[in-house]
């Protein structure tokens, strides 16, 4: 299971731990992964990602899981966020 969030594309990022003299050794930042259901209205169903904390508020803000993934950019997405995207924007034509 990869630390990477299916909806923002947030990975590991490497920075330093600095010591109180100063001395820097390499650490890693992990995401804030969290495994949520979330529930589309368009499709009647729900869906189970790991996402990120900072991107369960994104997709509150925006007015859920479907209009966040109407704006998301297609390069973030994993390969089932993706597929779910398309799934709504098929099922939104033909209503």
């Amino acid at each position: 299971m990869s630390r990477r969030c299916e909806l923002t594309g947030k990975g590991p990022m490497s920075g330093n731990n600095v010591s109180h003299a100063k001395n820097r050794t390499r650490r890693r930042f992990l995401p804030n992964l969290n495994d949520v259901t979330l529930m589309s209205d368009v499709l009647g169903r729900s869906f189970k990602l790991r996402i990120s904390a900072s991107a369960l508020r994104s997709v509150d803000h925006r007015g859920g899981f479907d209009a966040f993934l109407a704006k998301a950019k297609d390069e973030e997405l994993s390969s089932t966020a993706l597929k779910i995207k398309k799934d709504i924007a098929k099922a939104q034509a033909a209503a």
